[in-house]
């Protein structure tokens, strides 16, 4: 089993795909990743010799931000934005969607459950 940045990746997918499932990288850099290092995109992961999961681990390494480094950098982003009170700041203290969208309908995977409004249920006949 390959284990880059710190994720164990599916033997049985295909490289372009098994990359993926690292935070930070998605499709186009995986496919970038995988023509830096000269490496076939079709080929599963339980083929991969060391020296090629090595070359990946290398080109990662040095030209992405993955994982803990990405997320603690979003964390900060997020964070600076609230300090500063900036709009989408404040959106994300008050956990509403940051943006644009609208909230009188949807928005319920941002704000959570609805909460039931006192003395508004239907009446039985």
């Amino acid at each position: 089993m390959a284990r880059i940045a710190g994720v164990d990746l599916p033997k049985d997918k295909r490289v372009e795909i098994a990359l993926t499932y690292i935070y930070g990288i998605a499709k186009p850099s995986s496919n970038k990743i995988l023509k830096k290092a000269s490496i076939n995109k079709d080929t599963k992961v339980n083929k991969l010799t060391e020296a090629e999961v090595v070359r990946i681990r290398d080109i990662i390494e040095q030209e992405f931000k993955v994982e803990g480094d990405l997320r603690r950098d979003v964390a900060t982003n997020i964070k600076r934005l609230m300090d500063i009170g900036s709009y989408r700041g404040l959106r994300h203290r008050k956990s509403l969607p940051v943006h644009g969208q609208r909230t009188h309908t949807n928005a319920r995977t941002r704000k959570g459950p609805r909460r039931a409004i006192i003395g508004k249920k239907k009446e039985k006949e």
